[in-house]
């Protein structure tokens, strides 16, 4: 028997999770309170770990308490054996019972105005018991959430940087920006419009972000300084609502101005932009973790949706 095995034979997995909630409480203490155990017993679990591992897996800093580097090895370990052992959990209650599951995901706001309302509204209808959580965000912050395993995937726009240096990409389909406003601006009803009409417009933009660069970005293509922004804000509310007048024009993903029930209706204007920017709409996922069947399904469903739409003949994986 080698030393691996010897290893595995002794190792529990409560002593791992005793080590994981001693480091996320900072003392043992709270661990114990969270354990509904004692002190002592906490401290018995550190102790049979160590003697198995042979190494020291706590330091008392001036912080409380933290983990060496080979607590740190461990905890990143058995972070992830929990995450599965959770997955598997999740995975047989879908396959008892279809109609019910949990999903935790990540997405842009954006997609989650667009693209994951559909999916949402459609799978509840099919499955009422399934249960979401989407944790909104832009840019890495929401692929550190998979690393973290705090959701089993994201899905956000991607440029070339980002699919290389995370994880495992997806290409679901491509989708390029487009000047749009409310069905009833004057502006939509045209057949065609030079950027350089739309400068003294009344635009409302993120505060900051892709979009709003685009504009600048555009306009400075056609050698014109960019227009005055009416409305900067990060509140997707509020620039719906503006919208909503038909008199405001915005950035937004293609997408978003051909689905069914956005509130207000909207629609692109026939302005040909000087860069389309296309990129690759994606579903980020950790490698060698196995998704859950409801986030399969999901998945799944979001392909159908962009085919429908025709956005783009989407990538199979």
């Amino acid at each position: 028997m080698d030393k691996i095995e010897r290893v595995e034979r002794r190792v529990k997995l409560q002593d791992v999770r005793t080590l994981i909630l001693v480091v996320q409480t900072g003392s043992m203490g709270k661990a114990a309170r969270r354990l509904a155990t004692s002190q002592p017993a906490v401290s018995r679990a550190i102790a049979n770990l160590e003697h198995t591992l042979g190494v020291p897996l706590l330091d008392r800093g001036p912080q409380g308490i933290e983990p060496t580097s080979y607590g740190q090895a461990i905890i990143a370990r058995g972070v992830a054996v929990f995450d599965e052992l959770r997955q598997g959990i999740k995975d047989i209650e879908f396959l008892s019972d279809p109609t019910a599951g949990e999903l935790r995901f990540a997405c842009s706001e954006s997609m989650a105005d667009g693209l994951v309302y559909e999916a949402i509204d459609q799978l509840t209808l099919r499955y009422p018991g399934m249960q979401f959580q989407a944790v909104t965000g832009v840019g890495p912050p929401l692929f550190d959430e998979l690393t973290k395993r705090t959701v089993e995937f994201a899905i956000s726009r991607m440029t070339e940087i980002a699919a290389k240096e995370y994880l495992v990409v997806e290409t679901l389909f491509r989708d390029s920006w487009v000047v749009a406003a409310a069905l009833q601006n004057p502006w939509t009803g045209r057949r065609a419009v030079d950027l350089a009409e739309l400068r003294n417009e009344p635009w409302v933009l993120p505060a900051d972000g892709f979009g709003r660069a685009l504009v600048g970005e555009a306009f400075r293509a056609i050698g014109l300084e960019p227009p005055k922004t009416s409305v900067a804000t990060a509140s997707l509310n509020l620039r719906k609502r503006l919208l909503a007048t038909g008199r405001f024009l915005t950035m937004l993903p293609g997408y978003s101005v051909k689905l069914r029930d956005t509130s207000p209706r909207l629609k692109a204007v026939p302005v040909k932009l000087p860069e389309s920017r296309a990129a690759a709409i994606a579903v980020v996922t950790l490698r060698n973790r196995t998704l859950s069947p409801a986030a399969r399904l999901f998945i799944e469903t979001i392909r159908t949706i962009a085919k429908q739409l025709k956005l783009a003949e989407p990538i199979r994986p």
